[in-house]
């Protein structure tokens, strides 16, 4: 059933014309008309669906859902659809298993009989992953900052990024210019823990004491050392041991500052 043909039974359940509801919401009864009967060339605005459920008694917020959900894409609908029911399946099934105090060791059993989709999962290519902006890292000597003991943290910015597939990556904006020409001031550099790291590569390095953080080319060194190099000539190297550092993470994308 549409958008519209709900609203026009829960109004006609309600014994309302079209006169009725357009005087009470202020919006003309020609428009209305064409919401009810799916002719309408602009989707209803959130306004005038909230002031719909309020006047019919729709449940909160069940108008804008449904009209959200005609808006997108006949395909990606059917996927988030389809995803839908079968997570209420499951949600169904692990109830009974709690009220009926199923035996565990039974699962095996219950679950080939429960239709419920088993398959290996196939993940279909998608538009990348969104990766966590977690704060600024320094491109110059190491500085106190709050990663939010990254990974794995929340973020209040992301950025996506195609073709990245660790669960853990996240990504900083850079400060200071020991980086260039490679990196520059408020570049966006996205680091992966998953990534090998190899002499040479630009690194997030995490000291442990105290607590800070540096971005810097990274070079393994003979007596447990580490050099810490930035790419800027007018800036010395640092060679620290490593038992000051909890962390190296390789990055693996930048986005520049245009």
């Amino acid at each position: 059933m549409s958008l519209g043909q709900i609203i026009r039974q829960k109004r006609e359940q309600l014994n309302l014309t079209l006169d009725d509801v357009s005087a009470r919401i202020g919006f003309s009864k020609p428009y209305l008309s064409t919401i009810e009967t799916g002719k309408v060339k602009n989707p209803p605005s959130d306004e005038l669906l909230i002031k719909l459920e309020r006047m019919l008694s729709f449940e909160s917020g069940l108008l804008v859902h449904i009209a959200h959900m005609e808006r997108l894409p006949s395909d990606i609908r059917q996927e988030y659809e389809s995803t839908d029911a079968e997570n209420k399946k499951w949600r169904k099934f692990i109830k009974n298993l709690i009220n009926q105090k199923a035996d565990i060791s039974k699962l095996n059993e219950l679950l080939v009989g429960s239709e419920l989709g088993m398959e290996k999962d196939i993940s279909p290519l998608a538009a990348g992953r969104l990766v966590p902006v977690i704060n600024k890292v320094a491109a110059g000597y190491p500085t106190d900052f709050n990663d939010l003991d990254y990974p794995v943290g929340m973020a209040d910015d992301y950025v996506r990024c195609p073709d990245l597939h660790d669960p853990n990556a996240f990504a900083v904006r850079i400060v200071g210019d020991s980086m260039e020409p490679k990196f520059n001031q408020e570049d966006i550099v996205v680091f992966s823990p998953a990534a090998e790291v190899r002499n040479g590569d630009d690194c997030f390095v995490r000291f442990a004491m105290p607590h800070e953080t540096s971005f810097k080319r990274v070079f393994f060194e003979t007596d447990n050392k580490i050099r810490l190099q930035p790419r800027n000539e007018s800036y010395s190297p640092m060679i620290v041991e490593s038992e000051r550092i909890n962390g190296i993470y390789r990055a693996v994308i930048r986005y520049e500052k245009l």
